[in-house]
């Protein structure tokens, strides 16, 4: 048994098939697209915040020391 199937219907059974996987999985890709965010933000505050002065190990002892 052959299908055939030009180039046209093809795609448009392609479109279909995908409309339809992103209608019932819409949640999961939802979820994705705030995880990818976070995880650009984060990874842009870690570039920043590298950029920053930073502070010496013993001046922050030294506070945590006063605070007990």
């Amino acid at each position: 048994m052959h299908l055939n199937i030009d180039d046209q219907q093809l795609k448009e059974l392609l479109k279909q098939a995908f409309f339809e996987l992103m209608q019932e999985r819409q949640n999961d890709i939802v979820d994705l697209m705030w995880e990818v965010m976070e995880d650009k933000a984060l990874g842009q505050a870690i570039i920043e915040g590298r950029e920053g002065d930073f502070v010496d190990e013993e001046e922050i002892f030294s506070v945590l020391r006063e605070q007990i």
